[in-house]
């Protein structure tokens, strides 16, 4: 039996890329998956796959940015699931954009996903969490919030900063409700999404300056969310942990 096995875990941008490695990855070691995201569809398509009766796995439509949204979705959960156990903080947003050319619109757009829709989820389900007693938040970082790169847009790196550092608040405020609030900071991952900005003719040199010589692989990614997510992490939390291959090391 996985040390998950029976808790119910929600993800955010769950419905495809690493939200649907993730959870794929808990649902495989026993947890009950909901599958949130923007593409509601998607995610249904991708519950149904997992579990066409509906018991282990349902999908949800919703947008992170907006609060009311994410009340609905833990009162949703609540009624298809009867608890919540895990709550994984995927869902994000990108635009590749030199730093000075990002409008305030643009910025708004991002740190409402990446950064406000966290802190809110983090508020709503860690509050629920608590006064049950128990709880694994986990919140999907970057090695862009931590060393200041800018490819994949300032805002979206300055956004990843700041969910390492409301990581920490966090999990100090519910540390007293057995909640545990961790972040995962993956590097450059082998994924369609950082092949297109590196570039395939670039892979190589690339590769060359990690210090372990290739690319993450985003299974591993899901792994490390899952021990997060397990009882036996229970005396981890406001870490932040990192899966960069050494291209940044403190």
């Amino acid at each position: 039996m996985s040390a998950v096995d029976g808790r119910v875990a929600v993800v955010t941008g769950g419905a495809n890329g690493l939200g649907e490695l993730i959870v794929r990855c808990l649902h495989a070691k026993g947890c009950h998956v909901a599958v949130a995201d923007l593409d509601g569809n998607s995610a249904a398509t991708l519950a149904k796959n997992l579990d066409a009766t509906g018991t282990t796995a349902r999908g949800y439509a919703v947008d992170v940015s907006d609060r009311a949204a994410l009340e609905r979705l833990l009162v949703d959960v609540l009624a298809d699931f009867n608890e919540v156990h895990i709550l994984v903080n995927n869902a994000a947003r990108t635009q590749a954009k030199p730093l000075l050319e990002i409008t305030p619109d643009e910025l708004d757009a991002v740190m409402a996903v990446n950064f406000t829709g966290i802190f809110h989820a983090c508020q709503i389900f860690g509050s629920h969490l608590a006064d049950q007693g128990y709880g694994r938040i986990i919140n999907m970082a970057s090695l862009a919030g931590q060393n200041g790169g800018t490819a994949t847009g300032g805002h979206y790196a300055s956004s990843k900063g700041a969910i390492i550092s409301a990581t920490k608040v966090f999990a100090r405020e519910l540390a007293h409700g057995g909640v545990t609030v961790n972040a995962v900071s993956p590097g450059p991952q082998d994924s369609s999404a950082v092949r297109s900005i590196i570039g395939e003719d670039n892979l190589d040199t690339y590769a060359e300056n990690i210090p372990v010589g290739r690319l993450g692989d985003p299974a591993f990614i899901a792994e490390m969310v899952a021990l997060l997510a397990s009882p036996g992490a229970a005396s981890v939390t406001g870490a932040c942990w990192d899966a960069n291959g050494g291209l940044y090391m403190r």
